[in-house]
């Protein structure tokens, strides 16, 4: 349980102000279709998502113990660091895929612009951590979708109330406190 709650706190911090939750506010604004949009967004982040988190399942079988929490709370600590760094987003991942509808565009931009993306690399990074790829993959596409499903409906006037700099913060505080505990050897943050 506590993989999926952490994983779904965390993403759901880190993806404020993130390029994904920018694209939810433009696609919004473009198609003005928030079922097809969050649709969209719910599929592309499970097939991003279950990637990472069976690659972050793969790396816990082939790298030791030992090595495994150095990767993971250097990475923790990396993600805090990454996280208070403001996203923008790239005009041409907008213009991708116009002619497959809106859920087409959806998922499409959104699988394309989650590739690399912090939510992307936390994931692996949990569910290696957590060893619960399924709980991870699930609780980070829940964070996607409580970070993004509000930015549809709401779409800038939202944005522009929230602030970014203390979410951040938190999430990077997060990440942060979770590096430090997995170096330290802490497997749990609740005892």
């Amino acid at each position: 349980m506590e993989a999926l709650l952490i994983s779904t706190g965390v993403v759901a911090l880190a993806e404020i102000g993130d390029k994904t939750q920018l694209l939810a506010f433009i696609l919004a604004a473009r198609f003005k279709k928030p079922l097809p949009i969050i649709a969209g967004i719910l599929c592309a982040t499970l097939v991003n998502h279950g990637l990472a988190g069976a690659l972050g399942a793969w790396i816990t079988s082939v790298v030791s113990p030992g090595a495994m929490r150095w990767i993971l709370g250097l990475s923790f600590i990396g993600m805090a660091i990454w996280t208070l760094i403001p996203d923008r987003i790239e005009e041409e991942e907008t213009k991708v895929a116009k002619h497959l509808g809106v859920f087409g565009a959806t998922l499409v931009t959104f699988f394309l612009a989650e590739m690399g993306d912090k939510t992307q690399i936390a994931t692996v990074a949990l569910a290696a951590h957590y060893a619960a790829p399924l709980m991870v993959v699930i609780g980070t596409t829940l964070g996607m979708l409580v970070a993004d499903v509000p930015a549809v409906f709401v779409g800038n006037r939202f944005a522009a109330k929230i602030p970014m700099k203390l979410v951040h913060s938190i999430a990077a505080g997060i990440f942060a406190v979770m590096g430090v505990l997995t170096l330290l050897g802490v497997d749990s943050l609740f005892g």
